[in-house]
């Protein structure tokens, strides 16, 4: 995919250590889904995991036209998702605070559909109206708030339209912007519950009061980036911006290896170099939660990124970052 980072220094796990090569094998086993996989499925399309530049200027016009789109969200398994912009996680949005954000909706689906964003401040009933099929809507507002905030569809039941691929992410810098760093990403965490091959996410398994969803992923697509790790530099300074869009699951995010030494959650900080030397090890999310964490790999080597619910990672919530030639022996 355009975009994406070449993969070709990411080392086979038979390369590594035994130790490591048997937890990489340990965390890619996923049990059987529900539904029986289609040897015939299409293949995933990578979902590029760069965070996107932030907007310039201070007024900015997007256009987001809500399509329906069947993609394949593991190997095997395809639904007939509902999307903002022909994909799942919707585009990601990166601005100041302070500027005005103006989302142009034109609904060419066979549906009606809605949306509301958290980094907004608006009555439910000003701008969270019903688009039917063949209309359009300009959703505006101003960026108030700095933080990682979530968007979605609000159409009743709001469940199933989350659960079945309407959300994304916001990024709003804070006064100042951020520092650069040497990489930065954007992972959205969410929950697949099939229904047949090529249909809709299952209302009624997404409803049940214990979830139990056949897929955890990260930006739609279960275990891609164990698939196609991606790569970072070592002792560089790596940025993620981290969402859980749900609809029902926490997350726990975790980057094996590394320590977390500058952590934004839902407005609260941890400060790279505290006077007490404060880490963290995860950034605990709820639905509709995020956060920004900051780490650096010390050496060469496989950091997979996962949630710590690792019931939730043998069913596609895990990644590889790698650094250098992934070797740490070399």
């Amino acid at each position: 995919m355009a975009g994406m980072p070449s993969m070709a220094a990411s080392p086979p796990a038979a390369s590594l250590p035994a130790a490591s090569a048997a937890s990489a094998a340990s965390v890619a086993a996923a049990p059987a889904a529900t539904v029986a996989p289609d040897p015939n499925a299409p293949a995933y399309e990578v979902s590029d995991p760069i965070a996107p530049a932030v907007l310039q200027g201070t007024v900015h016009d997007l256009d987001f036209p809500i399509v329906d789109k069947v993609m394949t969200v593991a190997k095997g398994y395809v639904v007939h998702a509902w999307t903002f912009g022909g994909r799942v996680p919707g585009p990601t949005i990166r601005v100041h605070l302070g500027d005005t954000v103006r989302i142009h909706l034109r609904n060419v689906s066979n549906m009606s559909h809605s949306i509301d964003f958290h980094a907004s401040q608006t009555a439910m009933n000003h701008q969270m109206v019903e688009i039917k099929p063949g209309a359009a809507f300009t959703y505006t507002f101003t960026a108030d708030y700095a933080g990682v905030w979530m968007y979605h569809c609000g159409t009743a039941p709001a469940l199933h339209h989350i659960a079945n691929g309407m959300f994304g992410m916001v990024i709003v810098e804070p006064e100042g912007g951020l520092p650069a760093v040497d990489e930065e990403f954007a992972f959205v965490q969410s929950e697949w519950y099939l229904g047949p091959q090529g249909e809709p996410a299952s209302y009624e398994k997404a409803n049940q009061t214990a979830p139990a969803p056949d897929h955890v992923v990260f930006n739609g697509v279960a275990n891609q980036y164990k698939d196609e790790p991606i790569p970072v530099t070592t002792g560089g300074r790596v940025r993620v911006f981290v969402l859980d869009a749900g609809p029902s699951v926490d997350s726990s995010f975790h980057v094996v290896g590394t320590i977390f030494d500058q952590v934004t959650k839902e407005g609260v900080q941890l400060l790279h170099g505290n006077a007490g030397g404060w880490g963290s090890q995860a950034v605990d999310l709820a639905p509709a939660q995020g956060a920004i964490v900051e780490f650096t790999p010390t050496e060469d080597g496989m950091y997979p990124f996962v949630t710590h619910a690792f019931n939730f990672v043998t069913h596609g919530a895990i990644g590889i970052f790698t650094a250098g030639d992934g070797d740490p022996l070399h």
